[in-house]
């Protein structure tokens, strides 16, 4: 099916374990429910195609096309497993995707801006490099994940388990870009950031025991009842930061202005 031309083709339900589809323009197909284990999908277009509750476990996805400008003409991928697949370098733009199972995959590179992913499975992806602006990641799981040099300004996480997740760089003055990010009442427990630019982000309730925020940009961000046990503030500014009722006598170098108040 390599450089095949799609006609809305109706591929649903389809038997496609390890079929070589690199280049081909699968534009508006359906092929929701198929088995695509194993596939080469590789710089294949599948803008305003249909792939729900599919199996892609292990597919390569390299420099793909489901995204869009638009949501209406992005692909469906709801409901699918993409575990240990490779998803480097493809668009995902605006691509609902929620509800699906993305652990152990590779996303580097990858534009998944705009995309809903809520209440999926992102345990253990090597995302460096991806772009996540604005995506809703609301109750889904990212723990032990390794998205450093990533933008992910904008992006919700709302209850989300980012626990022991690496939002540092491979360089040492390289940064992450978390500006405006909600991470409301999340997990981010043992999170790696280390230089991480988070201006005005939400991290209301947030459990942020044992991460390393060292040398991070947090003025505007709100911190109100988030869990700072062991948290190293080294060379953070403080002076903007909303800490109402986080307990920062539990925190590492927090250097906490004299005229904070009600902090407990």
């Amino acid at each position: 099916m390599q450089g095949l031309i799609s006609g809305k083709w109706n591929y649903r339900g389809a038997d496609l374990r390890d079929a070589d589809l690199t280049g081909a323009n699968l534009t508006g197909a359906n092929l929701g429910g198929s088995d695509l284990r194993g596939a080469n999908l590789s710089r294949t277009i599948l803008r305003e195609a249909n792939l729900g509750h599919s199996n892609l476990e292990g597919a390569n996805m390299t420099a793909a096309q489901f995204g869009s400008e638009l949501r209406s003409t992005a692909a469906n991928l709801e409901s699918c497993n993409l575990a240990n697949a490779n998803l480097s370098h493809a668009d995902f733009r605006r691509v609902m995707m929620s509800n699906s199972n993305l652990s152990n995959s590779r996303l580097e590179g990858t534009n998944l801006s705009y995309t809903d992913m809520h209440s999926s499975d992102l345990t253990n992806v090597f995302a460096q490099g991806c772009r996540m602006i604005k995506s809703n990641l609301s109750n889904s799981k990212l723990n032990d994940s390794d998205f450093r040099d990533s933008h992910l300004n904008g992006a919700m996480f709302l209850e989300s388990d980012l626990s022991n997740i690496n939002l540092e760089s491979v360089r040492n003055d390289g940064f992450s870009v978390i500006n405006l990010a909600n991470f409301d009442d999340a997990n981010m427990k043992g999170a790696k950031m280390r230089n991480v630019l988070a201006e005005d982000c939400r991290m209301r309730g947030t459990n942020l025991t044992d991460a390393d925020l060292s040398h991070a940009v947090m003025s505007g961000s709100i911190l109100r009842r988030a869990i700072v046990t062991n948290a190293n503030f080294d060379d953070v500014e403080l002076a903007t930061v909303t800490m109402t009722f986080a307990n920062f006598s539990q925190a590492l170098n927090a250097d906490i202005p004299s005229y904070v108040r009600d902090l407990r």
